[in-house]
């Protein structure tokens, strides 16, 4: 491996970064500039668009573009609506109820739709105004949104998930879903955790009482968004369909509910479907780079000098798995989710799985996806930090303060699950994924 490739790899991706071209196009610049730096360059030309190409020739990345689509037609289907109200009947009434609610609802909606980004929407744009309303700080409100968004990409199903294992080499997506639940669920308590001192401290005012007739109603009308859950999730750990068979199953199943809703017209259907194409297009090309880059430095030898340097300094578990959620933290706050896990992975799953480490590799996707969880809320490249801040009209430099408890919470969460094992490998062992 040259010096020179690695500094030319570097050097190019963070400055394209750094004068603003787009992610994905950084990569494939910085791959494409890498490999003239080689000794055969128009081989490996050859080699890295057959490697991009082939790469999107997968299965299981067909069901992005279905939960994608899924999670537009939930956005507009009413089913945001019905999970807010439900919460409501669940903890609406505890003092600071509604930040209770914020985080349910976004627990509920992203687990259904799969999309971290439809979440922070959906559920902000609804729930920022009512708290704000109710006497609750506006960048309180907005930082409870930004955090508990993110608990939609563990709790299943997860585009990400799904990318995960895509660069792991096919690990099952079941068992992928499985694991996501408890770390998942964790991290939304440890936000109501942080919610309730903030509520207490605050004195934030109790919402509520539903009464149980109207509770009974709410419910019922809430039952056939939360089936989609069961069907999805029960569908694939049976095994009646795959998971790329379950997101076509969602998209069919959210649009029939939102046709009985009486949400989603069929003038509205073009748009949408226009939408999730458009998002479904940046994704996958963002794939295709990754995958080009993961192959270029796989050329240049770099996950074995980065398992050398890694193993070189320290022969302790505890330490090695520190440095490494160190820096896939640093990396989720300036790169993608998608991108991240499709270059990273690649370079930490063989350390952390060798008899060193000796991790399960269903476990360290949960680490690394909670790990670009916290990526995703923080500046300067924080995607879920601009939702939630542009849907609660509120400066980025405000919510800060309000967040930082949230990341720690956060953090902690992620400690847990990277050093016990358990929290992410009991559902998957209990179900005879693994």
């Amino acid at each position: 491996m040259e010096l020179s490739s690695i500094l030319i790899l570097l050097i190019s991706f963070f400055l394209l970064l750094a004068i603003g071209v787009p992610i994905a196009y950084s990569i494939g610049i910085s791959a494409m500039l890498t490999m003239l730096a080689g000794i055969l360059p128009i081989p490996a030309f050859t080699t890295l668009a057959q490697r991009m190409s082939t790469g999107l020739q997968s299965f299981p990345l067909l069901a992005i573009p279905f939960f994608i689509l899924a999670g537009q037609l939930m956005n507009h289907g009413g089913i945001a609506h019905r999970l807010i109200e439900f919460a409501k009947v669940l903890v609406g009434r505890l003092p600071g109820g509604l930040a209770f609610v914020n985080i349910m609802a976004n627990m509920l909606f992203g687990a259904i739709s799969g999309s971290a980004a439809a979440s922070a929407s959906a559920i902000g744009t609804i729930m920022t105004p009512k708290m704000a309303d109710e006497g609750y700080d506006r960048s309180f409100a907005a930082a409870v949104n930004i955090s508990s968004s993110s608990t939609g990409l563990t709790i299943p199903p997860s585009n990400i998930l799904i990318v995960y294992s895509l660069a792991s080499g096919g690990l099952s997506v079941a068992a992928l879903f499985l694991a996501g639940y408890i770390p998942g669920i964790l991290t939304g308590l440890f936000l109501m955790g942080i919610a309730a001192a903030t509520v207490y401290r605050k004195h934030y005012p109790a919402g509520e009482r539903t009464g149980f007739k109207r509770g009974l109603i709410i419910f019922l009308d809430a039952i056939p968004s939360l089936l989609l859950l069961v069907i999805v999730i029960g569908g694939i750990t049976s095994g009646i369909f795959t998971a790329t068979e379950a997101s076509a199953v969602a998209v069919l199943y959210t649009l029939i509910l939102g046709a009985i809703y009486r949400e989603i017209k069929i003038k509205d259907l073009p748009s949408m479907i226009l939408k999730s194409v458009q998002t479904s297009s940046i994704v996958l090309f963002l794939v295709a780079t990754s995958l080009g880059l993961s192959w270029v430095m796989s050329y240049e030898n770099i996950p074995q000098e980065v398992s050398h340097a890694l193993l070189g300094l320290s022969s302790n578990k505890i330490v090695i798995l520190l440095i490494i959620n160190f820096i896939l933290l640093i990396v989720g706050t300036f790169m993608d989710m998608t991108p991240a896990v499709l270059i990273f992975t690649p370079i930490f799953l063989p350390i952390v799985t060798g008899p060193e480490i000796g991790l399960d590799p269903v476990h360290f996707g949960i680490i690394m996806v909670l790990n670009l969880c916290v990526g995703l809320t923080t500046p300067p490249v924080g995607s879920l930090l601009f939702i939630g801040c542009s849907v609660a009209d509120i400066g980025i430099e405000k919510v800060i303060k309000p967040l930082i408890p949230m990341f720690i919470a956060m953090i902690v969460v992620l400690l847990l699950v990277t050093y016990f094992p358990d929290l992410s490998l009991w559902l998957p062992g209990i179900f005879g994924k693994l």
